[in-house]
């Protein structure tokens, strides 16, 4: 019998949400240049001297948890271009208290690190594909590697990993014509596909609300094609709002553009380099990097943590879809100025 596992007190946001997801970036470098991501011909980019070693990102982690967050995600820039990534993801698995340990990965380097990543504890995979073409993959991604893509899902599911989830941005005139392939392709491999709308953050400086697939117009391609589909009943607090196919395939559609999801939103963000931002749109964040390698006890980081937290009044999607006029977030001037607005940066 396993012994019962205390539970951390609940800190709740100004909006009564509770500090229980934290999304960890590890690195902000990239191996694609994604035109809805890092469309720029230039970067700056983080100082690798001011990038968390191994035992400050999971030191950070461990507080997070004693403070109510149960579920960490990996995430970049791309995560698995950081070398040593099996052997942080081994130290935070440790942590009884977390239930739910995942990556998101563009999946170029899967192939040669999915065993690696399954036997040091990672619990889940979820791997970006916008297009099951390969000439569109290289448009879009400008690297002629959508077979690697495909190689290391299938690494994925060899190596023991479950619930394979596919994430896909649709953006109208590119891909919204292969929403029922991506939905045909995640049957064949058994993986749920999550349709993900454009939107205006960090680097997407080409943003535009027209080139926006919204949520009610996936549904509607995809009634037209499959028929009846009804939403399935969740916990509330997942980003993504998951429906059911009649012969009972689920899918998922992440609608932060069009139908923000703000007041059930439980994430927070740590970038490479330990700046904790509270929001995706934030355009600030609390560096507790600075703290930390100052000699910073345990108990005056948890306190900056739950000062931030419960100070927390964020609603960034809501705010942006009320705008009359509605461009991208911040310039490309901006970014260069400020990289840690780059959703590469802090992983989104």
């Amino acid at each position: 019998m396993k012994p019962s596992i205390e539970h951390p007190p609940t800190f709740l946001d100004l909006l009564s949400r509770p500090l229980r997801s934290l999304r960890l970036s590890v690195t902000d470098r990239c191996n694609l240049r994604c035109q809805y991501c890092m469309p720029e011909e230039e970067y700056v980019w983080l100082p690798r001297k001011e990038i968390l070693t191994l035992e400050e990102a999971s030191g950070l982690v461990d507080i997070f948890v004693e403070l109510g967050v149960n579920k960490v995600r990996l995430t970049g820039g791309e995560p698995l271009v950081r070398r040593d990534l099996a052997a942080l993801v081994k130290m935070i698995a440790r942590n009884p208290r977390i239930e739910d340990l995942a990556i998101t990965t563009n999946g170029l380097l899967l192939a040669e690190s999915a065993q690696a990543l399954y036997d040091a504890g990672l619990h889940r995979v979820t791997v970006s594909l916008d297009t099951l073409r390969p000439d569109r993959f290289t448009a879009l991604t400008r690297k002629d590697s959508h077979a690697k893509v495909l190689n290391g899902i299938e690494a994925a599911q060899r190596a023991g990993f479950k619930g394979l989830k596919i994430d896909s941005v649709i953006m109208r005139g590119v891909n919204d014509d292969e929403l029922a392939d991506l939905l045909e392709f995640g049957k064949q491999i058994n993986a749920e596909i999550r349709f993900i709308e454009y939107m205006d953050v960090g680097g997407a400086t080409h943003w535009s609300m027209e080139k926006v697939f919204s949520r009610t117009e996936i549904l509607e391609v995809l009634m037209r094609q499959y028929g009846r589909i009804e939403p399935v009943a969740s916990e509330g607090w997942a980003p993504a709002d998951q429906f059911v196919l009649p012969d009972g395939t689920v899918f998922g559609i992440v609608a932060s553009t069009t139908t923000p999801f703000c007041r059930t939103c439980d994430r927070s963000r740590l970038t490479a380099d330990g700046r904790w931002y509270l929001c995706l749109y934030a355009q600030h964040g609390i560096d507790l990097r600075a703290p930390l390698r100052a000699g910073a006890s345990k108990a005056e980081l948890m306190s900056m943590i739950v000062s931030g937290w419960t100070k927390r009044s964020d609603r960034g999607a809501e705010e942006r879809n009320e705008l009359r006029l509605r461009d991208a977030l911040v310039s490309v001037e901006e970014l260069r100025q400020d990289p840690h607005l780059e959703m590469h940066t802090r992983g989104g």
